[in-house]
Parts: structure tokens; C-alpha cells; sequence
């Protein structure tokens, strides 16, 4: 059996479709059809708004249709057909949607007044139909305006229909008890009525307070203010307030925006960028924007309290997107709006700011966190912002006067300004990686433009202030020369070397961009000039000349157009030829430029970093990034992203690094550990060496491959490893730091020398040896040349007259090692046997292979090892051959060290040993492997001399 309750419920459907018909016949359709076309903006909108209303009183009409026929079938076979059937109960949330969107359809035709505009387009037709609509709407006066009836006529049936099913629902819920299966879609159905009733009568209260607003105010302030969406929640002709500091008559509090009003100008503040600051008493409470901070102050603290609550309700409205249900402040989410907000918002004061529009993250009225800034003269700027200012990582590109060219930056920032590590790359195709102080290049950094150019340059250094200064390298391509020194206000000054393709190199005194004073010149022919110069490097005053040959030519010197150089001085041939090694391999720059301050500026931000504890998120405004670039991206505005490797696991990376190097600090595993830190570019240490190698590179690849910057180059690859060590030791004190352990005592300067050549320089050594070991190429290239003629000589030798040719003690030969022709027998007299042996390359095979192995490292301290493992076999081999073991005496050790040497056939001998040499640890001087490279040298020097290379092998 269906219950009363049932069939009433059918009953008010009918009557709530059959109102909703008329409604659509007698109302709607006549409102929008047979009339002109509205001319204005606003007829437009309220035909828009009409239509819209008519679409949703339709969509309503078919839902209750729907309900109407689940109840008329639950009616007719109600044994079959269960009460949970019915659409009021298994679609509440469907039916009240469609009921919301009708109320807003609705509200908005009532905030605008669209339907008093619409009678009042068609006022003769609507004259004519008062008389139906006083039968259709009971209660309306026949001097009521027909607009007012026609909002009346849509608002009283579902009013009246809204509050009657909530009641039946409620009726019908107590009606089936409390185990009956369908209760709870009853309690949730009546619910949802109950909800709409009150969300219905909020909003038809604030439609009818926003339509009132406006006959209040002028018809301009009308026209900036009256759309569709504004609802007018609070008035301060109602509840009083004043403004401070800001000055307003009135002010009003919309659903969307809070309106400040005095005289005809209008203050509109999205709410969305309006924060309310909390924990405040009294009659006041303040207000912050992104562009303004004010106070509303009210009479008494009841005023306070309604205007505060209020505005902080329709802050969280708005951020949520969607109206509170069923009343403002009741919504499910939590009723404090969030400080940290997202938001758009363009600025209007003066400033950097100006017009432009920030998108992006907000904090306390302030853009802060990710967002994106744009210009409306096209400049762009994404990244990292801290209370309102570009602060971290950001991209900007900044147009340039030709189309489709821009700057691009791609740099860290603080307070608003560059500083840190950026890459910048310009519409000039000049790119700048380098570090930036106050938006201006501080600090080290490479300014490189293309080959392409028209006066293609790279500068490798120190800037200051924006301008080159301090120690650095640039390259003139236009003139093919090197700089190497000092500079001062972006112009070369005080001590420098230039280098030229040519060979020739220059040192002296520069003082604004000009050479000053005497200088040295030495030429690729090895002469020597000393004097004073053309900045072309052309000889002009007075100055000497020191040739080659030991001839020297003083005077002064000078040219003229068309006459070459020309002199007036004193030619002297008497002189002894100078040391070979005074000018030829005469090292510039020694003494000039300290080795500790050369790249102080790549140093520095690492010493920083460490100092600071080794934060992860200034890891890459102290020790820099890398990025992949694209010209033809660069053309583009969408070029606002930088593949960089996840910044926001810089702090979890660091931790780990600092974790790794406590886990491996004995010495084998520290090698290790330190291998692996250098071959990662994204580890500080592999950070700093790449740089470094950038540094190094710069100053002694392409022209800089001069012999005479070796001296330079050698003594930067020691402080190099000594600052990479440094750097390390450091990190290890913060690694310490962080477990609350007691850091290490500072080490004294022989410990760590010791531990710098025995663990950082092997592994730092690879990556300057190309350009380190040409510049050692060069310096001995003479001497390397003498050598190769004594080995190509040598090498026509048979091992047994090689052996005779150097003197080595016959006793010592290895004759076990040679075979014996047919006509020889082992009992033959010695001096036959080795007068006639065609051997070669048989002796002291295992010693030969194992000095050939020293060219497969580039470890001083492993090319020393394979010395000592090259003495030990040719003491092995004398052993076997005596049947008894055998120390050598220096005597007997040279000449088959010789003899090894040159059958070993190392190609550029003197350079390997000088590098060995330089790059020695202290440790071993005056050890055996100090002995034994000492032994190698007389070798070398023995080989260069005219009897090896001249000495032919006389006929049999």
C-alpha cells in the first residue's frame, strides 16, 4: 500500500508541472520572442540571461515530469514497485543540480533587472496582459508594475514547491520507521530539500539586496559595476565602516569582490588577492592586496565582527570556486581562507611591476613561490618569487628591437636583482655563463660570441660590476692573439701576456687598453726582444735584440708606412751564444700572476657553499647548472623552461653526498669515493673541476699551446688539485657537522702535500693532461727531436752490437735470451758469437715491454712505478743470466738502461720526464724513484748526443 504521504508528494508534482508550463508559455517565451533585437550591450545580455532561464526552466520541467512518473508507477503497482523507485530519492543529487542551476538562472535575471528591461521593450503587449497575469499570480495589484509580478510568478511556485516537498519528505521519513531499507535516502532526500529552501532564500535575499544596490548609485557606477555574476553580500550604508589609509565614501562586499567607492572612481579588489589578517579585537581589522594594505574600521566591535566574518567567507567562497550550500560560511571545507594561494592579477602602480601581469603563486598578498610575470612590451619572466620579488631561479626573456630576437636569462635572483650562477644568451649571439651581484656580471664568468660574428671574441675571468676586472683570458679573433692578465673597467691593465698565432708572445704593462713602459717579446724563431711596443707588437723606441746565435743589436727602433722596421744602434757579433734554455724555453707570467688568486672567482662561491653548511637550495646559485640550448627555441617566447636535473632534490642529494663521504674516509676506499665525486657533474666537487677545466682550457688550448706558458700551466694544475683537496676537506667539516661529530684538526702543509699528490692529483691530472702535455710538448720539442734521431739510429743495431756499442759489461749480456744461427754452436769463443748475431729485440725483453707501458698512464706517481718495475726486471734478467742475484751499480745500470730505453722507443721522452718531474710528490725526492727518473734524464740526454745519432753500423 502507498502511504498519504505518496500520493501527496504526486499531487504537488503535478501542480509544480503544470505551474512550470504555464510559466513557459504564458512568461518565458513570450519575453523572448517577437521582439527586436536589442541594439545595446546590455539588452544583449539580459536576452542572454532570459534565454539561459528559459533553458533551465525547461531542464526543471523535465526532471519533475520524471518524478511524476516514478511516483504515478509507484502508485499504480505499489506491491512491485518499491518506495526507493522513486527519482526524488535514488536522484536527489541529480534534482537539486537542476534546481541550482535554475535558482541561479533566476537570481541573476532578478540581480539585473532583465525582466523589468524585457516588459519594458514590449510594455503594450505586456498592458494587455495584466488581467491574466492578476488570475495566474494571486495577490498582485493592478498598480503593480508587471515586472515585479513576472519575478513574483517565477519565485512563489518554487518556493512553495520547495518547502512542501521537504515537509513530505520529512512526513513520509517518520512514516516509515527506523528499519525500513529506504530511510536513509528519505533523511538524505529531506535533507537536500531542506538545504535548497535555505540556499534558496540566501540567494533570492541577495539578488533582491543587488538589484536594489543599483537604483542607489549614479548610472556610471552602474554601468562599471553591474554584471550578472555580483552579489551584494554586505553594505556600509548598512553596517558602517570607514577606510584607512585609503579613502572611500562607500564600500561594498560582493560575492567576488570587495568595492571601495569615492565620488565616480571605483577601487575593485579581487577577493581571490584579498587576505584577511587574523587574531584581531576591537572595531578595526586590516586587509592586504597585492598592491594595497588598508583597515576597515566599523563603530563598535558587533560591526567588526559581521564585516570581518563576512569578507572572510567570501574570500573562501571564491577560492573554492563554487557558492557555499547552503549558506555562505556553511560549507564543508574550512571556513579560514588559505594564506598560500594561486591567482592572477595585473599590477597598476609604478614600478618594475607596472602592467604587468604575475600569474602564479601568492603568500600574504605577495607573489611568492612559482609564477610567471609578463610585460605587455613582451617581456617574460618565469621562476621562483619571495615576498613579492623575483628571489631563486627564474627565466626572462627581454625583446630586442629586431623582430623575433631576445635576451635571454636564465639565472638565479635574489631580492629582485641577478645574483648567483646565470646563463644569459643575447640577440647578439653572445652568450654569457658566469656569475651575476645585483642583476650586473660579478664575479667569474665567460662571455663568448660565435665565429660568425663580426668581431668574434671569448673572455675567460673575473668581472666586476658588470665590467671585465681582475685576472682573465680573452681570445680577438680578428687579430689572432691571446690575452692573459690583469684587467681593470672592461679594459686590459696592469701586467699581461699576449700570445699569438704566429708563436709570438708578449709580456708586459698595460694601462688602459695600451701597452706601457718596457716589455720582453719573444719570437717563434726564439730571438728576444727587449723595449718597448706598438700595441701590432712592433718594436718602436728604444730596446735590444738578442738573436738565436748569441748576436745582440741594441738601439732604437721604429717603422714607417711602407719602409718596415728600421733601427739606429749598435750590432755585437762577439757575443757567446746564449743558453739554449735562457730564451727558448724562457716561461712568461712566473711571479706575475699568483697562482692562489688566478681563480679566486671560481674558488670563491665554493668556499661560500661550504661555509654556509651546504644548503641544497643554493647549490646551484653558488656552484652553477647545466642546461641544454636551442638557438631556434631561443626565437621563440615559449622558450621559458631551462632543462635543468630536479633542483628540489638538492637538499636530499647533498645529504646524501655529505653521508657518502663520512662512509669512506680511510684511503683506498677515499679514492674511490673522490673518483666518483669527480667524474659527476652533478656533485660540488665534480661542479668545480669542470669549471676549472673550463679556466684551464681557455688559457692554454688553440693559441695558448705556447711552450713558453708551460711554466703556468704546470704550477695552476698543482693549486688546482690543492683547491679541489681543500674543497673536499671542507665538505667532510660540514658532513661532520651535520652528525654533531667533532671536526678534523687542520692538517699542517706537508701532510697535506703528501695527501694532495697521493689522492687528488692522480685523479685531477686526466683532465688537464691533453693541453698540459702539448705545452711540455713544445718545451722540448728540440731536444725530443735529438732523441727520436739517436733512437731511429740505435734501433739499426743488433741486439749483441748495441749491447758492445754502449759498453755494457759482457759479463751481463743476456746470451740465454738470443738464438744461434747454424754455423754457431754454444761452445764457440764469445767475441765470435757476438760479432756475428743478427738478433734484435730479443734482450732484456720483459724490462723493454714494461718501460712501454709508461705512455698508458697519466699518473706521475704509476709512470714512477713502472720505472722501478723496469730496474727490477733488467736486475732479474742479469740474475738469471749470473745464476745468483746481482745488484747493480750505477755504472753497470746506465748502459743497459740505455739500451732498454732505446729499444723501448718512447716517443717524447723529455717531455714525459720533465712532467714527471715537475708533478713528483715532495715525498719521493732523494728516494729511489727520485734516483731512478735522475737515471732515466742521463739516458735521454746520453741518446741526443752526435756519436749516437751519427754512429753508422760498418759493414760486415
Amino acid at each position: 500500500m502507498c502511504s498519504p504521504e505518496e500520493a501527496a508528494l504526486l499531487r504537488l508534482e503535478e501542480v509544480f508541472s503544470a505551474t512550470l508550463a504555464r510559466i513557459n508559455s504564458f512568461v518565458l517565451q513570450p519575453l523572448l520572442e517577437a521582439a527586436p533585437e536589442p541594439s545595446d550591450p546590455w539588452g544583449r545580455e539580459c536576452l542572454q540571461l532570459l534565454q539561459q532561464l528559459h533553458r533551465s526552466s525547461q531542464q526543471l520541467w523535465e526532471v519533475t515530469e520524471e518524478s511524476l512518473h516514478s511516483l504515478q508507477e509507484r502508485l499504480r503497482h505499489p506491491d512491485s514497485i518499491s518506495l526507493e523507485s522513486l527519482l526524488l530519492l535514488h536522484s536527489a543529487d541529480h534534482v537539486l543540480q537542476v534546481h541550482l542551476e535554475y535558482i541561479e538562472s533566476y537570481t541573476s535575471c532578478v540581480a539585473v533587472q532583465a525582466f523589468q528591461k524585457a516588459v519594458k521593450r514590449r510594455s503594450e503587449y505586456w498592458q494587455g496582459q495584466r488581467k491574466a497575469l492578476q488570475q495566474f499570480l494571486s495577490g498582485m495589484s493592478s498598480e503593480g508594475s508587471v515586472g515585479t509580478a513576472l519575478v513574483q510568478a517565477l519565485r512563489q511556485p518554487l518556493t512553495h514547491h520547495v518547502q512542501h516537498c521537504m515537509l513530505l519528505l520529512l512526513s513520509l521519513r517518520d512514516a516509515v520507521g527506523e528499519s525500513h531499507p529506504t530511510r536513509e535516502l528519505l533523511v538524505h532526500a529531506a535533507t537536500v530539500f531542506g538545504n535548497l529552501q535555505s540556499f534558496m532564500r540566501q540567494e533570492l535575499d541577495q539578488a533582491m539586496a543587488t538589484q536594489a544596490l543599483w537604483h542607489t548609485l549614479s548610472s556610471r557606477l552602474r554601468d562599471v559595476l553591474c554584471t550578472p555574476a555580483h552579489r551584494l553580500l554586505q553594505d556600509s550604508q548598512d553596517i558602517p565602516v570607514t577606510v584607512t589609509p585609503l579613502r572611500a565614501e562607500r564600500v561594498l562586499l560582493f560575492d567576488d569582490a570587495l568595492v571601495l567607492l569615492q565620488g565616480h572612481s571605483v577601487h575593485t579588489f579581487d577577493l581571490k588577492l584579498v587576505w584577511v589578517e587574523p587574531g584581531q579585537d576591537g572595531c578595526m581589522f586590516h586587509l592586504l592586496t597585492p598592491e594595497e594594505e588598508f583597515s576597515l574600521c566599523s563603530k563598535d566591535p558587533q560591526g567588526r565582527v559581521a564585516w570581518q566574518w563576512k569578507v572572510t567567507q567570501a574570500v573562501c567562497q571564491t577560492l573554492r570556486g563554487k557558492k557555499d550550500f547552503p549558506v555562505l560560511g556553511a560549507g564543508l571545507e574550512p571556513s579560514e581562507p588559505p594564506i598560500c594561494r594561486c591567482g592572477a592579477y595585473t599590477f597598476r602602480a609604478e614600478g618594475r611591476f607596472s602592467q604587468a601581469t604575475y600569474e602564479g603563486e601568492w603568500y600574504g598578498g605577495r607573489p611568492h613561490g612559482k609564477g610567471t610575470l609578463k610585460w605587455p612590451d613582451g617581456r617574460n619572466h618565469v621562476g621562483d618569487f619571495c615576498q613579492g620579488l623575483e628571489h631563486g631561479f627564474g627565466i626572462r626573456l627581454v625583446p630586442q628591437a629586431s623582430e623575433d630576437k631576445f635576451d635571454c636569462y636564465k639565472c638565479h635572483w635574489r631580492e629582485g636583482s641577478m645574483c648567483g650562477y646565470g646563463i644569459c644568451e643575447y640577440s647578439t649571439s653572445e652568450v654569457y655563463k658566469g656569475y651575476f651581484q645585483e642583476g650586473l656580471r660579478h664575479g667569474f664568468g665567460v662571455l663568448e660570441s660565435t665565429p660568425q660574428t663580426p668581431q668574434p671574441c671569448r673572455y675567460t675571468g673575473h668581472w666586476e660590476r658588470g665590467q671585465r676586472s681582475g685576472y682573465g683570458v680573452q681570445d680577438d679573433g680578428d687579430r689572432g692573439e691571446r690575452y692573459i692578465g690583469m684587467w681593470q673597467a672592461d679594459q686590459r691593465h696592469g701586467r699581461g701576456v699576449v700570445v699569438t698565432q704566429a708563436g709570438v708572445c708578449y709580456q708586459g704593462t698595460f694601462q688602459a687598453d695600451k701597452m706601457v713602459g718596457p716589455g720582453i717579446l719573444l719570437s717563434e724563431d726564439d730571438s728576444l726582444y727587449e723595449g718597448t711596443f706598438t700595441r701590432d707588437l712592433t718594436f718602436v723606441g728604444k730596446g735590444k735584440v738578442t738573436f738565436p746565435n748569441g748576436f745582440t743589436l741594441e738601439g732604437s727602433f721604429g717603422s714607417g708606412a711602407g719602409r718596415g722596421l728600421h733601427t739606429q744602434g749598435v750590432l755585437d757579433t762577439a757575443a757567446l751564444p746564449p743558453d739554449p734554455g735562457s730564451t727558448r724555453k724562457r716561461q712568461l707570467g712566473l711571479g706575475v700572476f699568483p697562482v692562489e688568486s688566478r681563480w679566486q672567482g671560481v674558488y670563491g662561491p665554493f668556499q661560500d657553499f661550504v661555509q654556509a653548511g651546504c644548503p641544497g637550495d643554493l647549490q646551484e646559485a653558488l656552484l652553477g647548472f647545466h642546461v641544454q640550448s636551442s638557438r631556434e627555441l631561443r626565437k621563440s617566447q615559449e622558450y621559458l623552461c631551462c632543462e635543468r636535473t630536479h633542483p628540489e632534490d638538492h637538499a636530499g642529494r647533498m645529504e646524501d653526498i655529505l653521508e657518502e663521504l663520512l662512509q669512506h674516509r680511510a684511503p683506498e676506499a677515499l679514492q674511490q669515493c673522490l673518483r666518483k665525486a669527480l667524474s659527476n657533474s652533478l656533485h660540488p666537487l665534480g661542479k668545480l673541476l669542470r669549471t676549472l677545466m673550463l679556466t684551464f682550457q681557455a688559457t692554454y688550448s688553440g693559441i695558448g699551446a705556447n711552450k713558453h706558458l708551460q711554466g703556468l700551466a704546470q704550477e695552476e694544475v698543482k693549486q688546482h688539485a690543492q683547491e679541489l683537496w681543500a674543497a673536499y676537506r671542507g665538505l667532510l667539516q660540514v658532513a661532520l657537522q651535520c652528525k654533531g661529530q667533532a671536526p678534523e684538526e687542520d692538517q699542517d702543509a706537508e701532510t697535506r702535500d703528501l695527501q694532495v699528490h697521493r689522492l687528488m692529483l692522480p685523479l685531477v691530472l686526466p683532465s688537464f693532461y691533453s693541453e698540459l702535455f702539448t705545452l711540455y710538448l713544445l718545451l722540448h720539442e728540440r731536444e725530443d727531436s735529438l732523441y727520436s734521431q739517436g733512437i731511429a739510429n740505435l734501433s739499426l743495431f743488433p741486439d749483441t752490437k748495441l749491447l758492445e756499442f754502449l759498453d755494457v759489461q759482457k759479463h751481463l749480456w743476456p746470451l740465454k735470451d738470443l738464438t744461434l744461427t747454424t754455423n754457431q754452436r754454444p761452445g764457440d769463443h764469445l767475441p765470435h758469437f757476438t760479432r756475428y748475431s743478427l738478433v734484435r729485440d730479443e734482450c732484456f725483453l720483459s724490462a723493454t715491454e714494461c718501460l712501454q707501458k709508461m705512455i698508458t698512464t697519466v699518473d706521475p706517481r704509476e709512470k714512477l712505478e713502472v720505472l722501478e718495475r723496469t730496474y727490477r726486471e733488467i736486475e732479474a734478467t742479469v740474475s738469471r743470466m749470473l745464476g745468483q742475484e746481482h745488484k747493480l751499480p750505477m755504472d753497470d745500470l746506465l748502459p743497459l738502461l740505455v739500451y732498454v730505453v732505446s729499444r723501448a722507443q718512447i716517443q717524447h721522452l723529455g717531455a714525459e720526464i720533465h712532467l714527471i718531474r715537475d708533478m713528483m710528490a715532495p715525498i719521493h725526492t732523494g728516494g729511489l724513484y727520485d734516483f731512478l727518473l735522475t737515471a732515466l734524464e742521463s739516458c735521454y740526454e746520453h741518446i741526443q748526443k752526435e756519436d749516437m745519432r751519427l754512429h753508422r753500423l760498418p759493414s760486415r
